[in-house]
């Protein structure tokens, strides 16, 4: 993983203006994966889009944690069954 693909904890949650406890729970649900690097913590500039979800579920819709997790496992389930859906459509047409 390249360096220039992480972003630094600290600096998201100063721009985000969220408390670094709030990432750590992401962490601790499984929701995100933060990475250790030189005792600093990071994450993969691609799950910002996720963080920004979650953040707007927990701080904007009053979720708590235990809801969020609830919610995107299923939103995930959802998207996985779409996607299975659109696989069988497209085996399907090739048979008609």
């Amino acid at each position: 993983m390249k360096e220039q693909d992480l972003i630094s904890v600290q600096l998201l949650c100063k721009r985000y203006n969220v408390p670094n406890s709030f990432i750590e729970k992401l962490q601790e649900y499984q929701l995100i994966e933060v990475i250790v690097r030189q005792e600093d913590f990071f994450i993969h500039v691609a799950q910002i889009k996720k963080v920004e979800k979650l953040m707007r579920l927990h701080f904007d819709l009053n979720i708590n944690l235990e809801g969020v997790d609830v919610i995107y496992n299923l939103l995930k389930q959802v998207e996985d069954l779409q996607e299975e859906i659109k696989s069988l459509k497209n085996k399907l047409n090739r048979y008609e």
